[in-house]
């Protein structure tokens, strides 16, 4: 793609310009990521020193100037701010525009950034940061981008999507904060050689007409192992949603692969207490993980942060759905009014088509610190996707509150682990709400069972009109691990998401 000469040109981009572009499709970025499987794996090249020592807190010192947003100020109701390469961000990408079926690489230069130095007052700090502005002109490439639009008020434009880092990006919708992320693909995650990171190293931005509500970014994908094309259709909304198109060209056999990966944070909850002291009952970015099985099953599983990594897999066949939930929004369940934890997005992954066979895959990472992310969920196709032909796939991802139920299965509301009073014995405690109008709480069937020990009864209570409480009691007779299911039935129709959970000794 031809670079437009000046960063005036790359803001505004008037129609007087655009015969220095060149003719800019889908098909563009297809070829691209077939013509590069065709060749050995190339790793990105590494940001200058100086850029890849800042620190964290040097690195926060450099803004994007909001001045500089490419479309800012103009008719289209969308704009695009950048991130400096740095720290550990010390891999850059080329970010384009598209206007009229044409691209122009977008230039950087050292007026787009402000880099605040006001407080410094070391010397060499000093001249290091000055320097930075010289640097990423040098460099000529970014971090990422951040999408803006008039989200939540029709006169300020919000940031409600970020691309950065490896093919992470996230979203809100309105009245959101920003929490879990997606990825556009995962490669051999927790397995014993290691996992594979696929970056995006390329993006395209379509220019939206002056009425338009959504935006359309493409994305090149490379790997040691694979390359992709991707397409993103944004449209900022309550929910946000963006259908996601790829396709990919592998260089060598690919039997571990995760598709519609998402990936958050689970600290503690109701189901496993705070281990060290905490004024806070709770402290995650996700607290379960959503299904909708092939066969119309919808399945509701607890997150943990489990003392070693767990692996859990969910068999199924053409699925319809599946997601990470923040379920509860009440600011009293978290008590931070710091990061929002009850403002936190959760996400709906519908393919579209048919997947195949294949499973759910859920992955917990033991952590220590609220900083990381240590849930990982994803696709996990049956097939090998094998060298020499194009495996393309799509789905829609929604960011809601929480996942979507029809009116007639009741929702888990809260799930909690204790010991049954006066015995010891392991006991955990789901709650539904919204149960099916003419459901008599009295007359609710609890499925229930377990792999391990022996389940010794369930037994239900009544919380209100529509909502009711299931308490599960066992005995794991000395096993370290056991799998629990329960399904609330009435009159033998299912009337509540199916609740699975894997109870690990202490």
């Amino acid at each position: 793609m031809k670079t437009l000469t000046t960063a005036a040109a790359a803001l505004a981009l008037p129609s007087g310009v655009l015969a220095q572009g060149q003719k800019f499709s889908r098909e563009v970025v297809t070829n691209a990521a077939r013509e590069l499987a065709a060749v050995p794996f190339t790793p990105l090249e590494t940001v200058p020193e100086g850029l890849r020592n800042l620190s964290y807190e040097q690195y926060r010192r450099i803004v994007y100037r909001r001045g500089a947003a490419i479309w800012g100020g103009t008719p289209t109701r969308f704009s695009v701010e950048m991130f400096a390469p740095g720290s550990v961000y010390n891999t850059s990408v080329r970010l384009s525009v598209v206007e009229n079926g044409e691209a122009f690489v977008v230039p950087i230069d050292d007026s787009q950034f402000e880099v605040r130095t006001a407080d410094i007052e070391n010397p060499e700090e000093l001249a290091l940061m000055n320097s930075v502005g010289e640097m990423l002109e040098s460099l000529g490439r970014v971090a990422g981008f951040r999408l803006h639009y008039p989200l939540n008020t029709p006169d300020i434009n919000d940031e409600f999507v970020v691309f950065q880092g490896a093919s992470y990006f996230r979203a809100v919708s309105r009245g959101q904060k920003y929490g879990m992320s997606a990825r556009g693909l995962a490669i051999d995650v927790a397995e014993p050689s290691g996992e594979e990171f696929p970056a995006f190293t390329e993006f395209w931005i379509e220019r939206p007409s002056s009425r338009a509500d959504s935006i359309v970014v493409h994305a090149l994908l490379d790997s040691p192992r694979c390359t992709g094309a991707y397409r993103f259709g944004i449209y900022p909304d309550d929910p946000t949603r963006m259908d996601i198109e790829a396709t990919l060209f592998a260089r060598a056999p690919l039997n571990h692969v995760g598709l519609g990966a998402l990936t958050s944070m689970y600290m503690f909850g109701e189901m496993d207490r705070a281990e060290t002291p905490d004024y806070r009952d709770a402290v995650h970015d996700s607290v379960g993980l959503a299904m909708l099985t092939g066969g119309g099953e919808y399945l509701w599983r607890p997150l943990q942060n489990p003392r070693d990594l767990q692996v859990s897999s969910f068999v199924d066949q053409s699925p319809r759905g599946f997601g990470l939930a923040q379920r509860d929004r009440n600011f009293a369940t978290y008590q931070d009014v710091d990061v929002f934890y009850h403002e936190r997005p959760s996400s709906w992954v519908v393919p579209n088509g048919d997947w195949g066979a294949g499973h759910v895959v859920l992955v917990e990472i033991p952590t220590p610190f609220e900083g990381n992310d240590n849930i990982v969920a994803y696709w996990r196709p049956s097939a090998t996707i094998e060298p020499g032909a194009p495996f393309s796939f799509s789905y829609q991802l929604r960011w809601p509150d929480d996942t979507p139920l029809p009116r007639e299965i009741a929702r888990v509301t809260r799930s909690a682990y204790s010991t049954k009073l006066g015995t010891g014995l392991p006991q955990v405690v789901i709650d539904y709400s919204g149960l099916p109008e003419g459901v008599d709480v009295t007359a609710i069937e609890f499925h229930t069972s377990i792999s391990a020990g022996v389940h010794l009864e369930t037994i239900g209570q009544k919380l209100g009109e529509n909502a009711v409480r299931a308490f599960v009691t066992f005995d794991p007779q000395g096993e370290r691990m056991a799998e629990i299911r329960l399904q609330p039935m009435h009159q033998g129709v299912v009337i509540g998401e199916t609740w699975l959970f894997r109870w690990l000794a202490s």
